[in-house]
């Protein structure tokens, strides 16, 4: 195993990355590398992690591609054992594939509701079933592990026609804190973080009018958030001693009120 420095802390740690084709999990893929990890990245999107891969690559860092879609649990699983095969265990999950759909509950888009709940739940939980057991191993044989779930500030607060959103957000970080308990045992860390607006594809996706309305007004009034100011609380709780886990970090745009 190649000894850490100071300026690659996370040098000998496997991490894997979902919803890595674009960002907050491309950017996190990329800062991880940086720090000296070698980094699985997952999405449906070949061409967008054969991009990935290649920048990667050339800033000296390691990336393997695995096309999968998150709500297809036997891929996943066959993504985990590629991993375990040409990387070894992962001991760095940033489970972070996700999709926000907003709209009046009125509306009843039952299918938008459908596509968040797949996705950022069942979706979810499939990355976590396929990669535990890789994270309570290596915790095992290495001394530390970290499960990173990527939850929202909308899990905390009230955003009128997010309902169905934040309620899979509020899931996120529920259930963060209770594998926490579960695993804290066995050496593996888990962490929320919850941010507030983050300048993703994910706006691109909204097709309410109202929703998109404020998203607009935001932007105006607030400087988001970047996906590199994601990825560096990503590498910054990857890279604690172990004997710390940051449970729930909230990550706000410094003009965004609630």
């Amino acid at each position: 195993m190649t000894t850490q420095t100071s300026s690659k802390p996370l040098t000998g740690r496997i991490a894997v990355v979902t919803g890595a084709s674009s960002g907050i999990g491309a950017a996190s893929a990329e800062h991880l590398a940086a720090l000296g990890a070698r980094v699985a990245v997952l999405a449906r999107r070949a061409e967008r992690l054969d991009d990935l891969v290649a920048r990667i690559g050339k800033s000296g860092g390691e990336a393997l591609a695995i096309v999968a879609d998150v709500t297809d649990a036997a891929a996943v699983r066959t993504a985990a054992d590629r991993v375990a095969a040409e990387l070894g265990d992962a001991d760095l999950l940033f489970n972070n594939a996700g999709i926000m759909l907003p709209a009046p509950v009125e509306e009843r888009a039952t299918d938008q509701w459908q596509r968040q709940i797949d996705l950022n739940i069942t979706g979810l939980m499939n990355v976590i079933g396929a990669f535990t057991p890789q994270l309570v191993k290596a915790a095992g044989e290495r001394g530390v592990a970290d499960l990173i779930n990527t939850s929202s500030i909308a899990a905390q607060n009230i955003f009128p026609t997010f309902a169905v959103y934040s309620g899979t957000k509020a899931y996120v970080t529920h259930l963060s804190r209770h594998l926490r308990a579960e695993l804290g045992a066995k050496k593996v860390r888990v962490s929320a973080i919850e941010p507030g607006i983050v300048g993703t594809e994910l706006q691109s996706h909204v097709t309410d009018e109202g929703a998109l309305e404020w998203l607009a007004g935001s932007k105006e009034t607030t400087e988001w958030l970047t996906p590199q100011d994601v990825a560096r609380t990503v590498g910054f709780i990857a890279t604690l001693p172990p004997r710390v886990n940051l449970q729930q970090v909230t990550l706000m745009p410094t003009g965004q009120p609630a």
